[in-house]
């Protein structure tokens, strides 16, 4: 198969986030994947949600890298994978958010959008993924996320599989 891979540095600075979504966004347009699609935008807020969680949660620099899979044997369109390399070593740790709170909903989302998702080291960092596949169907509500409004957020079918070191 193959994989077309771009990767963008993101400083230790939350204003890096918008950054990132703008340049995911001319990357996706680049692959095909057009701005009014679901899909785009619910690879924009995955994007969002682990560079996020890289630059506040450790402080340190990271590395966005989207992979774009090829078109598949039967006809479908592949995977879109998002990768978030940080320099922590701490492991990322799903929350689950009450109410009015402001925080706590990333790894929840992450869940709910993304086909597949976990973590793994990296050097003396980690690096977080989520895999979108790009024909899978979408559904009308992010399941077990309270709080996200009553905008449909383009979510999918989920199954994730965290690797936890041993």
């Amino acid at each position: 198969m193959q994989v077309l891979q771009v990767q963008l540095e993101v400083g230790p600075d939350p204003a890096e986030v918008g950054r990132a979504r703008r340049w995911a966004r001319s990357r996706l347009a680049g692959s095909g994947i057009r701005d009014d699609e679901p899909l785009a935008e619910t690879l924009i807020l995955l994007i969002s949600e682990l560079v996020t969680n890289a630059v506040v949660h450790t402080g340190c620099p990271a590395v966005l890298r989207v992979l774009f899979g090829s078109t598949g044997t039967a006809g479908t369109a592949g995977t879109v994978r998002v990768e978030v390399a940080d320099a922590s070593c701490r492991p990322p740790q799903q929350r689950h958010a009450e109410g009015e709170d402001t925080g706590g909903r990333g790894l929840e989302l992450v869940d709910g959008l993304a086909d597949r998702w976990g973590w793994q080291p990296e050097g003396a960092g980690k690096r977080i993924w989520c895999e979108v596949d790009r024909d899978a169907p979408l559904i009308q509500a992010v399941p077990g996320v309270h709080g996200a409004g009553d905008a449909d957020l383009g979510a999918r079918k989920t199954s994730h599989a965290v690797t936890n070191p041993a």
